[in-house]
Formats: structure tokens, C-alpha cells, sequence
């Protein structure tokens, strides 16, 4: 599989490297976004759908949708209506000096709203339009978008004036998220089923997607789309937005609501209806998609001024009394992990290092990344958690990908519905256990006594502890790790706490074979009790 498995997006939409050239990628929107969006709204602007507004609406609902959607799937999905003309000869130079006129925001007229809409054009590599319809009352209307909604920075093709658009690429939510007087940008959906949100003092990160079908499988990877979304206008002073989409793709069609509620951790409740056209080989439900490069742990070949460079340094999975923490790696291969689990509590990709210190990157501002947790609304029953890890040389490829796998096969004609919560924050619920002691760092080098001449290729990993019930204990105090490995062996180990710190140091020396991977597991336990996190490692040898 290639790092490259997500299409790219516009330039403008994307966080300059640190040479500052724009690199191309996939990613939906990354931190220099909030600085391409205008947030000086102009009430009582004459909108393109104002028209549509005076006329009848169709009615909506939720049910009517899924019905639909299940109908859908029980025939061939019909054949992509493309755009031509002007927008078909749009390309990335001329795309990216495309903006949304910020006086032109839906429901800017209302003075005690709090939530605008824009909308991201058409044309480049977004050539399918996607429909929005707003929600009065019950029934949906048409918002209709139009030239007059954008500004065209010297755009080659001649644009057509006061041009009713087909569609549009997708469409971004505001809000008054940081300061009272300024709408921040709070969520974006653009391109396939891909979707990101920001809790308050982030800049965007990780993505959500709607599915995720046959990621990384012989089969080949579907990419669904959600074709068409029915957002309700939010009423004066409305704490949260609720929108509705449909999803269509080879295999599968779907109906789904959120309801997304702006905050210091910003919540979005999905509830998703799957409608199966044909057997999917692995269904993955609330996909999350994030960038690793390297870190402390996993430094890599980068000859890098910056300490490290990622937007999710770890998986985190709740469940029970259990707390998996798998940090992040940029393999040289094509890597994945399975995660088995009963009803799990919680799972995500999380960033938890949050001082500037630990990233020195003065642009892109990794420490404000959001972390992301998924917690399943309802009992999932038995299933997987899969981690995919693609191996990457640039900090714009997207190539951590994780999701869960419900275990019971996914064939044709199946109606399933997941309905879960998804915190995105600077420390959202589930990410971390708070009795329990946290894995603060972990770090890696070669094996045997450090400054001397090594005979050995061992590997030593060093996981610092901290916090929980190991808070004030002394460092004779009866405390033990308990370690696991597969594909491998403990060659020597040490657990210590750090003096003048209230840190416990494990270190670990391990063997294994070439070309193998290694799976390790620790923790630490006394008391008759577990007292931290349970840390996992996958190290693939070379």
C-alpha cells in the first residue's frame, strides 16, 4: 500500500513545511485554514438562496432518509454526475486563489446565531457536486450557491457572472468557538466522507470519516462519499447544530445524523445506518486518519531541527478497568496492529504532548493538534480496534489509519446502525486514565549499556510513568512490572523511580529476529493492583 492513499486537497487548505513551500497532499484542512477563512460577516447580506427560501420545501426527516438509503442500496448505484464547463477547466493553480466571500456566510443575518455556513467550490480534484439543503420546519430546501458567493483572484477561466453552481465541493460550520466576537472555523466536510472538527484552542489535525471499506485489503479500498447533507438552521442562541448526510459507494449505503456541540472539547454525536449492496471483506466504523513522522521514540533517518513531528503520537484504547496506550510509529514497512475487545468503553488517536518545547515548530503548532476519541453509544459487542501504519517521508501524508472492525461478517443486504460520540480537544474525555498512572514518554535506542561500543542489536525502550496511585509512593516501595513479549525475548530489565521526580522508569532491553515484529506489552502493578496504563510497542525489524 502506498502512503498516497487519500487524494489530495488544496493547496490553501494545507500548512506550509518547514523548508516553507506548500506541500501537496490528501488532507482535508490543516492549520493555515482558519488563516485562508474571512470572519468579517456582514448582517442583512443578500444571499444566493434567498429565492429558494420563499419556496415550497420538500419534506424531511431522518427515517425518510434511511428508508431511501436502504432502497438505494438494493440496486446499482447510479453513475456520478461530473461538472463541466468553467468548473471543469478549474485547475490547482486557479483553485487555490478561489475564497468564500465571508459576507456571503449563511445565517450571518442573524445577529444572536451562533453558527455560519460556507461552502468550498467546485471544480480541480473535487469534479462530483455535493448538495446541501437547509431544514426549516420539517421540510428541506435547496441552499443554493452561486458565483456571487466567491471571490475569484485573477482565475484564469473567465467565471460567469451571478452563475447558479450545481453543487458544491463541501461545507464548513462556524462558531463562536475562542472569543465571542469572531466565528472560528468548528468543522469542515470536504472530499469522500472525510470530515474534521476543532475544540477550543486547536488548529486542525487528525480527520474523521464516515466508513472506511476494505482499508489496506486485497480487495482494493472503496472510498464512499457522502453525496448530499440536510442541515437544520439552528435557532437564535442553539447550542448545537444538527445535520444529516447520505452515503453512497460501490458496496454500501448509509444514512447519518450528527449533532455537533462547539466546546473546549467539542462534541459530535453520529449516528450512522449502514445498508450493505454486497459483501465488504473488513468494515472499519469511525474511521480516524492522522500523520506521524517521527519522535523520541521512533526518530527515524530525519536529520530534523524539530523534536518531533506528528498530529496523533498515540493510539488509546478503553476497556474495562484497562488502559492500552500504543504510541505511534513510521514503520519501513506496511504495519498493522489488532486490538481485540468487548464492548469497548472508548478509542482514538491522541496528542498529548502539549508544550511547544516538545515540537519546536513555530508553523505548524503540533502541540494544539486535537486528540480525537470515539466512544461508542450502546454495546458494540466483540470486535477489533485495527491500526494501520504506512510508512512516510513527508509530514503532508497522511498514513495512520484506525478504526473499529465489528466481528461478526459484513454481507450483502445487512442493516447495521453505530451510533457513538466523538470528542475532539486538547484532552478529551477517555484519553487518558485518570486513576491510573499515565505513560508519560516512551523512548528508544540500541541495545546494552548506553556510551559504549555496542555488540549487540537489542533494543531498549525506556516508558516513563507518572501520575495515579504511583503519586508519593517511595522508591522502595513494592512495586512491579509485568512484562510480555511475542516474537521476541526480555534480554534484561530495570524499574526504577527517577530521583527528585515523582516519575517510575522501565527499561527494557529486547531481542528478536530479522525481519520479524515484535509485540511488547507492559505495565505496572503492586498493591494487588494494576497502578498504570498498559503500554503496547510494535518494533519491526529489519
Amino acid at each position: 500500500m502506498d502512503a498516497k492513499m487519500y487524494p489530495p486537497i488544496p493547496d490553501y487548505l494545507q500548512k506550509p513545511t518547514r523548508s516553507g513551500h506548500r506541500a501537496l497532499s490528501r488532507r482535508a484542512a490543516l492549520t493555515r485554514l482558519g488563516a485562508a477563512l474571512s470572519t468579517g460577516l456582514l448582517p442583512g447580506a443578500a444571499l444566493a438562496q434567498d429565492a429558494a427560501e420563499a419556496a415550497p420545501g420538500t419534506p424531511f426527516s431522518f427515517e425518510a432518509l434511511s428508508e431511501r438509503m436502504q432502497r438505494e442500496s438494493r440496486s446499482a448505484p447510479a453513475a456520478a454526475t461530473e461538472i463541466d464547463g468553467f468548473l471543469a477547466g478549474l485547475g490547482y493553480d486557479d483553485y487555490q486563489r478561489i475564497r468564500f466571500r465571508g459576507d456571503r456566510a449563511r445565517w450571518s443575518e442573524e445577529t444572536d446565531g451562533r453558527f455560519r455556513l460556507q461552502a468550498f467550490h467546485l471544480g480541480w480534484l473535487f469534479k462530483q457536486p455535493v448538495t446541501v439543503s437547509e431544514i426549516v420546519d420539517g421540510q428541506a430546501v435547496p441552499m443554493i450557491f452561486s458565483t456571487r458567493d466567491f471571490e475569484y483572484d485573477s482565475v484564469t477561466q473567465e467565471v460567469p457572472e451571478n452563475l447558479d453552481l450545481p453543487g458544491v465541493a463541501g461545507f464548513r460550520l462556524h462558531n463562536q468557538l475562542n472569543r465571542a466576537d469572531i466565528y472560528d472555523e468548528l468543522v469542515a466536510f470536504l472530499g469522500a466522507s472525510y470530515f474534521r472538527a476543532l475544540g477550543k484552542g486547536n488548529t486542525y489535525g487528525l480527520s474523521a470519516r464516515g466508513l472506511a471499506v476494505n482499508t489496506g485489503m486485497a480487495e482494493g479500498e472503496e472510498f464512499p462519499r457522502f453525496t448530499e447533507f440536510w442541515i437544520e438552521r439552528p435557532a437564535p442562541g442553539a447550542a448545537s447544530i444538527t445535520l444529516y448526510a447520505a452515503l453512497q459507494s460501490r458496496s454500501v449505503t448509509g444514512a447519518y445524523r450528527f449533532v455537533i456541540t462547539p466546546g473546549p472539547t467539542t462534541a459530535m454525536d453520529v449516528t450512522a445506518r449502514l445498508y450493505l449492496r454486497r459483501d465488504i471483506a473488513q468494515l472499519g466504523i469511525s474511521p480516524l486518519t492522522s500523520m506521524f513522522l517521527f519522535d523520541g521514540a521512533d526518530p527515524g533517518p530525519f536529520y530534523d531541527y524539530r523534536a518531533a513531528v506528528h498530529d496523533s503520537s498515540a493510539l488509546v484504547l478503553n476497556m474495562g478497568e484497562t488502559t492500552f496506550f500504543r504510541p505511534l510509529n513510521n514503520p519501513p514497512r506496511l504495519a498493522a496492529s489488532y486490538l481485540g475487545a468487548q464492548s469497548p468503553r472508548s478509542f482514538g488517536l491522541v496528542q498529548r504532548e502539549r508544550a511547544f518545547d516538545q515540537y519546536l515548530d513555530a508553523q505548524a503548532h503540533y502541540e494544539r493538534r486535537p486528540s480525537l476519541m470515539v466512544e461508542p453509544l450502546g454495546d458494540w459487542g466483540r470486535g477489533t480496534v485495527r491500526l494501520l501504519e504506512i510508512p512516510s517521508d513527508l509530514e503532508a501524508n497522511d498514513n495512520i489509519v484506525a478504526y473499529w472492525v465489528p466481528e461478526a461478517p459484513a454481507r450483502a443486504g445487512d442493516a447495521l446502525e453505530f451510533a457513538y460520540r466523538l470528542h475532539w480537544g486538547m484532552s478529551p474525555p477517555g484519553d487518558r486514565a485518570e486513576a491510573l498512572a499515565q505513560v508519560l514518554r516512551t523512548r528508544s535506542g540500541e541495545g546494552g549499556v548506553s556510551g559504549v561500543r555496542k555488540e549487540t542489536d537489542h533494543r531498549k525502550f525506556v516508558i516513563d510513568f507518572q501520575g495515579g496511585l504511583l503519586r508519593n509512593l517511595p522508591a522502595d516501595a513494592d512495586v512491579e512490572a509485568e512484562i510480555a513479549v511475542q516474537n521476541g525475548s526480555v534480554v534484561q530489565s530495570a524499574l526504577s523511580l527517577v530521583s527528585g521526580t515523582d516519575i517510575w522508569r522501565l527499561v527494557i532491553d529486547v531481542e528478536g529476529e530479522p525481519e520479524t515484529t515484535v509485540e511488547l506489552k507492559a505495565s505496572l502493578s503492586g498493591f494487588g493492583r494494576t497502578l498504570s496504563e498498559t503500554w503496547l510497542y510494535q518494533w519491526v525489524k529489519e
